[in-house]
């Protein structure tokens, strides 16, 4: 062992190399050796004891990002994308953008669009899962492909004639007459769905680059019943190898989510891997997809409740199809609760949305709804995170305001893109949103990790921007803490991060929380944090509070807690703004001043940009249009992280 080489007080370096012809020369020799051999002797007791607990603590890393707890990173992606072998894209005109561009799209190359235009991103994505319809997958491909496993056949045969008339009458109207000359419609032979699913996880797997690109394999399950939407997508944490055993299951066969998750069971029991489903558009549900009672009638029970949280760890809270967060029919107060709002009718357009359905279609009442539900269940149904998602359906996941490619081909850019519908005859194209990410926080960009996020809820979702944003929850955070370099591996060893439970408190008081958001590079400052509370009383009534806890440009909340604009640089005619208002960065320490140890409460944060140019007013300034009529000029973008939950 090597042991330091002490500093003798009593022989400096010059009176050890004098010689004899210094006084008491032998009398100092002998003191330094009888020091050194002092040493020698108790040489493990000499250490310092700074030195000595460093090599006590066997589990000490010099490596910073090496200890415990690791801070982990922060990993931008789509979770949520169709290409060519989804049936509704490729009736819509997207024929040419494959899987396999898609991914490569993602990962920052450049791709033409089915109209002729070449897209590119800013920055490339860190993750992808192209979730293509699992029913009839790569069915009209295959029949463009002239692939003998269906042409010629009635699936086939039936499909093409429904391609046929989709011009003329629109696809709707075009299934309704095939099906009502021919019958319900066939599907894919399970040999011919193992074939095209086997090539969808071989492609996911080519493009996997662990630590640099994440390709997650997935599909979408396409439930509508009457035409409302319960669809969720699925994500595997498994490799081909593994996703390729089992083909989608399909919602035509049974729309029911239970069976849905049965089905999930049935994977994992089988074949040892590892999968989750993600809801999305609530908004476009009519009532159903937070409705207190089941598909068969039933009122939710334990085991659903178990089930459905066992399943679906997080929803997909904002896409091109409206933003799913609040409504202001519900939640009144919320002045930003207005954004992005699809509230007219249900996902096929078939039946006009009542005002009761609303109640059972957002976001936040359904996680006010869960606390009531875990009071009487003793387990919380929709205790889900948040995160974004594109459901875009051209192979291109763009989510810039001025780099929006749209949903389907008929909205890739153009001068007529404005005034055109959806799919030729459903909503209006400049009601679509150009929205949305999810940020994950992660150890490593890898299958395995952003999937263990994804379970325990450490994401967020966003409208389309980057925003970066954390989130602490606990009970001994002081306002110092935010300040501190190392604010993250702080919450992290004293609290808990967004997606979890506050522990048990072991004294008094209120939690509190470590909130830090920074501002996209290539965007928009930020105007404020807040952080939006929801609890139920003794009572079993649900509240919602919402509390403006970090303002830029030096802005204080007046007595009842609301906040002047931030103010508005946007040149509508230009589609230009300026970042001479807000902040780059927000952050604040925080403690609930209404808190009430008895009653269970959900937290999450709200990050609102400063207002910038909507999508529709950057194409009127490109191709020298009109500024669009109905939709707004500007926007706020904005980040809502995961909640973090307080049980009594």
């Amino acid at each position: 062992m090597l042991i330091p080489r002490p500093t003798l007080p009593f022989l400096s370096a010059a009176s050890a190399n004098a010689g004899r012809t210094r006084r008491e020369p032998v009398a100092a020799f002998t003191v330094a050796r009888t020091a050194l051999a002092v040493l020698a002797v108790t040489s493990m007791n000499w250490v310092p004891a700074t030195w000595a607990q460093a090599a006590a603590d066997a589990t000490a890393q010099y490596s910073p990002p090496l200890r415990a707890p690791v801070e982990k990173n922060l990993y931008w992606g789509d979770l949520h994308l169709h290409t060519n072998l989804s049936t509704d894209a490729y009736i819509n005109g997207v024929k040419s953008v494959s899987q396999a561009e898609a991914y490569r799209f993602a990962r920052g190359e450049t791709i033409t669009a089915d109209n002729g235009v070449e897209a590119r991103l800013r920055h490339p994505l860190d993750f992808l899962a192209v979730t293509d319809h699992g029913e009839n997958l790569g069915l009209y491909a295959r029949i463009e492909a002239g692939d003998p496993l269906v042409v010629g056949k009635p699936v086939g045969d039936r499909y093409s004639e429904v391609l046929a008339l989709a011009p003329e009458v629109g696809l709707r109207n075009a299934f309704m007459q095939v099906m009502r000359k021919h019958g319900p419609m066939p599907n894919l032979s399970p040999d011919v769905q193992k074939t095209i699913w086997q090539d969808v996880t071989k492609t996911a797997d080519e493009y996997n680059q662990p630590g640099l690109f994440t390709a997650i394999i997935g599909y979408e399950w396409t439930s509508m019943i009457n035409g409302d939407n319960l669809h969720r997508v699925v994500l595997f944490r498994d490799d081909a190898k593994l996703a390729s055993q089992m083909l989608p299951i399909n919602a035509n066969e049974n729309p029911d989510p239970e069976a849905l998750w049965a089905g999930l069971a049935k994977y994992e029991q089988a074949v040892g891997g590892k999968v989750l489903a993600i809801a999305h558009n609530g908004n476009l549900s009519n009532g159903r997809m937070f409705s207190p009672q089941r598909v068969n009638g039933d009122a939710l029970d334990r085991q659903y409740a178990e089930t459905r949280a066992r399943w679906e760890p997080v929803y997909e809270v904002t896409q091109v199809k409206g933003d799913g967060e609040a409504h202001p029919r519900l939640s009144p107060t919320d002045e930003f609760a207005d954004f992005e709002t699809w509230d007219k009718t249900n996902v096929a357009f078939s039946t006009p949305k009542e005002p009761w359905m609303v109640r059972y279609e957002y976001a936040r009442a359904a996680l006010l709804d869960g606390l009531v539900y875990e009071t009487s269940l003793g387990v919380n149904p929709f205790k889900f995170g948040l995160i974004g998602s594109t459901d875009i359906h051209t192979g291109l996941s763009t989510t810039e305001e001025d780099n929006y490619f749209g949903k389907f081909k008929e909205s890739n850019p153009s001068p007529e893109r404005m005034y055109a519908k959806m799919g030729g005859q459903f909503q209006a194209n400049r009601d679509l949103g150009a929205a949305g990410l999810t940020a994950v926080w992660a150890e490593e960009n890898t299958r395995a990790a952003l999937f263990d996020a994804l379970r325990r809820r450490e994401v967020y979702g966003t409208t389309g921007t980057r925003i970066r944003l954390r989130f602490f929850g606990g009970w001994e955070f002081a306002k110092a803490d935010v300040d501190r370099a190392d604010y993250a591996r702080w919450g992290y060893q004293h609290g808990v991060p967004m997606g979890g439970d506050l522990p048990v408190a072991d004294a008094s008081g209120a939690p509190t929380f470590l909130i830090h958001a920074a501002h996209d590079p290539d965007s928009a400052y930020l105007d404020r944090l807040q952080v939006i509370k929801g609890w139920v009383d003794s009572e079993g009534e649900s509240h919602e509070q919402i509390y403006n806890v970090a303002m830029s440009d030096g802005r204080k909340p007046n007595r009842k807690g609301g906040v002047a604009p931030v103010g508005n640089t946007v040149e509508i005619e230009k589609a230009e703004y300026s970042n001479s208002i807000g902040a780059p960065e927000l952050a604040t320490w925080w403690q609930d001043p209404d808190f009430n140890a008895s009653e269970p409460a959900f937290y999450y944060v709200r990050v609102l940009q400063i207002p910038t140019p909507r999508w529709t007013t950057y194409d009127a300034a490109f191709y020298g249009l009109p500024v669009s009529e109905g939709v707004p000029a500007t926007i706020q973008e904005r980040a809502y992280s995961s909640p973090i939950w307080y049980r009594p």
